[in-house]
């Protein structure tokens, strides 16, 4: 077929090519659609075939000629729409989308209520073709301090995949082509703003960056545009707006330019006015504003070019009705908008009815903006307005306590309906239950801790795991009484046990401990500390949590209540963990079963698959994990205790099917995982689950898709300590080594490097799965000259056991395919491998026939290899029965 010309692409192909077309990778692709990885790799492979190319790239070059609703090259999320004409700005349009074609950041400043929100967007629009690979456009008018970044990554689509910093996946987004980003009304997050500009200047010097503000940033190098007021276009936007709302209005050109002149030529001030001008006349409106100009000239403190615009504001808010006036003054604490729930909260006394009434009221008189779906919002100088008359009034207090009431409840709301679609509803309120929470002071409060623990559920369902743990310590010191912050300190810690922070972890298990008194409270915080420093760091890692380990169980022993079972169950797990014993560790899962408790359990059976995987009895562990999927299946993952157990089942799990070489199950697992783990598909955490069954399974195009963006992954996020993770890349240097790339020794060494080691054999972890590697790419080879120490290296005592059978039965057919005197005895060694693990039950198999020129054992082989997919050693055992 001809490339470029298709036969017919599904929706679900157009989404994906939409997203190859925005140089996305296939993880953040699945992440967007909500599919697995695997599934954006089947349709990357479908478009290939029938766009007849051979590449991503080829794909991404006919995007542009295969145009599609859902490609959109140089779209920019979130650009504010407006149904009404832009009129004038032609010099600042010129001068500002110049200036957005070097890397300088563009900075519009101008007064509130001149028009730099529309400005920017029309900038937006016009600029978006010169910047293919999109970006967004974020309003930070409703941010608190502390959530810009947040805000931005929101926009721009980004989930949370911790350790990842955020502010690197916010950069690597904008890296991906020419991006743009525009931050609108930025002048109360200055600092946070610059200090966000100044990194992604320095990591992605292509995308170009548009400020609106009120204040200049003060960021180096920045081209600031002056957005003056309108001048010979003021008068067509007085007169436009104002036929908008009477097509028959007329006034005497000199008598607009006058009342235009008065509102310093304002657009805000203009059509606030223009929107009164039907009612009143324009006779009527030149006096009344006169009179207002007058009453509110020479406001101390504030710039002079903002005290016309304040007069207009005083003068609507004078011809309103007291009970207008009120709810106006109130709405000001609402920083992200309301709805009428929210407004009549603020109203004790008010029926909805009469509230609903008032919102309408003012909303016809261009003091409440629509935004649509039953909510509303203030224009951001109107709520300033409203904020200082509520200062004036009195009620700034009592404001206060209505809105914090109404947090608290709001959130307990949807609290409630976290097994529903709750996430929407969230985001439209979650800038002001933040914001709530921010003011109140850290004492003790029966509405401030409901709303810091309901807060912080609601964001660690919505994974943005590091907030939920500050709101979880924000609830524990608003908390009345010991035992509310001792059990907000357990969920902080539960929150960090889920992304594995484990250090972190058992610093607030510490902390909660110390909450109570001694007892089985204390008793089962201690114990579960002594518990995440074994879990949560590596089995190679040394880590200052070591140090208290001796003390931590005397002390956990001593507090537990002999009549309270699941403190019983979780100091005899504790007391398994530190002493590595089977038969202590048999004993917690007994005592975890008779507790009824099923994160209790799952903690005690892992205890119990790390004692069988230290005495190699890998098929006891398979049974285990499945145990712990069975168990997780209806456990709520937006419970941080619970999540902590699913992710981990999931890694154990697949796992467990990888070491008895059920390659199938493994992959099985990891699609499983990538759909339900709580914590999110993670650009490198998640993918270890997959790369290692694929690599083995034979399917290396997927393992060498997949590797790049998992080791780039791990670089970005400051390349931490991840032992366990590096048998990943050394099944990324197996895949290379057999396939035959030239790759094997570079990937070989990165395994080293994720390791933080020089010698694998020094890494417990590492050690088996290198001893492997390197002894199976030596079979394929023919690389024998080191045949006799690789399959010493693959028949060591290994401390960690996980990968054993694979390093006996690759070392076992090297000794035999190289002519080791000692081969029969290094079969005969590895044989009983051959019970544990399926992979090397094959391996063996081929090995016996080759060695005793046995066909039989050989066709034996090949079925096993069927039997587990993998494919491409099936090949080579056809190839040894050709001959």
């Amino acid at each position: 077929m001809v490339p470029g010309e298709p036969r017919e692409v599904s929706p679900r192909e157009a989404e994906v090519l939409a997203g190859l077309a925005e140089h996305r990778t296939n993880a953040q692709i699945a992440h967007r659609l909500r599919i697995s990885v695997r599934t954006v790799e089947s349709h990357v492979s479908s478009l290939l075939r029938k766009y007849g190319v051979a590449n991503r790239a080829a794909l991404v070059a006919l995007t542009g000629q295969q145009p599609s609703p859902s490609a959109r090259p140089g779209h920019v999320e979130g650009i504010p729409v407006s149904h009404t004409s832009f009129i004038g700005r032609r010099q600042e349009r010129q001068e500002a989308l110049a200036a957005l074609t070097h890397a300088a950041p563009v900075c519009l400043v101008g007064p509130g209520g001149v028009g730099k929100t529309r400005l920017a967007a029309v900038l937006a629009q016009a600029a978006s073709a010169s910047f293919p690979a999109g970006g967004a456009f974020v309003d930070l008018t409703p941010v608190g301090e502390g959530f810009v970044l947040r805000t931005v990554a929101d926009a721009l689509g980004l989930a949370e995949r911790p350790p990842q910093p955020l502010e690197s996946m916010v950069a690597e987004r904008l890296a991906l082509g020419r991006s743009l980003l525009v931050l609108d009304n930025c002048e109360h997050l200055l600092d946070e703003v610059g200090d966000l500009v100044d990194r992604l200047r320095s990591d992605c010097p292509q995308a170009g960056i548009l400020i609106a503000s009120r204040e200049r940033p003060g960021l180096p190098g920045e081209r600031v545009i002056t957005v003056p007021p309108l001048a010979g276009e003021a008068e067509t936007l007085f007169l436009e707006r104002a036929r908008a709302i009477d097509p028959g209005f007329a006034a005497e050109p000199a008598v607009v330019a006058e009342v235009c002149a008065r509102l310093d030529g304002l657009p805000l001030a203009i059509e606030l006015a223009a929107s009164r001008v039907a009612v009143l006349g324009i006779d009527a409106l030149r006096v009344g504003l006169q009179d207002r100009l007058r009453l509110l000239s020479g406001a101390r403190g504030r710039p002079p070019r903002h005290r016309s615009l304040r007069a207009v504001i005083g003068w609507s808010y004078d011809l309103l009705e007291e009970e207008e006036r009120a709810l106006l003054r109130r709405l000001a604490v609402f920083a992200g908008g309301f709805d009428l729930a929210a407004a009549t909260a603020l109203m004790p006394g008010t029926p909805p009815s009469a509230t609903a009434d008032v919102i309408g009221r003012l909303a016809d008189k261009s003091l409440i903006g629509v935004v649509g779906g039953g909510r509303w919002r203030l224009l951001e100088t109107i709520r300033a307005f409203a904020a200082d008359r509520l200062a004036d009034s009195g009620e700034t207090e009592e404001t206060f306590q209505l809105r914090l009431r109404w947090a608290a409840g709001t959130a307990a709301t949807l609290e409630s309906r976290l097994d529903g679609n709750w996430a929407p509803q969230f985001d439209l309120v979650a800038d002001d239950l933040r914001a709530t929470l921010a003011g109140t002071a850290a004492v003790p409060d029966r509405q401030a801790h409901r709303l810091a623990r309901s807060l912080a559920h609601l964001t660690f369902a919505r994974r943005f795991h590091r907030e939920a743990i500050g709101h979880y310590l924000a609830a524990a010191d608003r908390a009345r009484d010991a035992a509310d912050g001792h059990q907000d300190l357990l969920s902080a810690a539960a929150t960090a046990v889920s992304i594995a922070d484990g250090p972190l972890a058992f610093r607030l298990l510490a902390r909660a401990a110390d909450q109570v008194e001694p007892g089985g409270l204390r008793a089962a915080a201690l114990a579960s500390a002594l518990v995440v420093t074994h879990r949560y760091r590596g089995a190679d890692d040394r880590d200052p949590m070591s140090e208290h380990l001796p003390a931590l169980i005397d002390k956990a022993s001593a507090d537990a209540a002999p009549a309270d079972p699941r403190t019983a169950a979780l100091v005899a797990t504790a007391r398994a963990w530190d002493q590595d014993d089977l038969q202590l560790a048999a004993s917690a899962v007994e005592a975890a079963r008779e507790c009824g408790d099923v994160i209790v359990l799952l903690g005690a059976l892992d205890v119990l698959t790390r004692a069988h995987a230290r005495a190699g009895r890998m098929r006891t562990v398979q049974r285990i994990c499945r145990e712990r999927l069975a168990l997780i299946e209806h456990l709520p993952a937006h419970e941080p205790p619970a999540a902590a157990e699913i992710v981990d089942t999931f890694h154990s799990a697949a796992r467990a099917e990888l070491c008895v070489g059920d390659l199938p199950a493994a992959l099985a697992v990891a699609d499983r995982a990538q759909r339900e783990d709580p914590i999110g598909e993670h650009p490198y955490l998640s993918i270890p689950k997959t790369i290692r069954p694929l690599a083995l399974s034979g399917r290396f195009p997927e393992v060498f898709q997949q590797a790049p963006a998992m080791w780039e992954a791990w670089h970005q996020a400051g390349s931490p300590r991840s032992a366990w993770m590096s048998t990943a890349i050394c099944a990324a240097a197996l895949a290379h080594g057999l396939a035959g790339t030239g790759e094997f020794d570079l990937w070989r060494s990165r395994a080293l490097e994720m390791a933080m080691t020089r010698d694998a054999a020094s890494s417990p972890v590492l050690a088996p799965f290198a001893a492997f590697a390197d002894a199976r790419v030596a079979v394929h080879t023919g690389a024998y000259y080191e045949a006799a120490t690789l399959v010493e290296r693959a028949f060591a005592p290994f401390r960690v056991r996980w990968y054993e059978a694979y390093a006996r039965a690759a070392g076992a057919e090297l000794a035999v395919v190289a002519g080791l005197p000692e081969a029969a005895e290094r079969v005969a060694a590895a044989m009983p491998y051959a019970e544990q693990n399926d992979w090397a039950a094959a391996c063996l198999a081929r090995t016996r026939g080759v060695l005793h020129g046995d066909r039989d054992a050989l066709a034996e082989a090949a079925e096993r290899w069927t039997s587990i997919d993998a494919r491409f050693e099936h090949a080579c055992t056809l190839r040894l029965l050709s001959g």
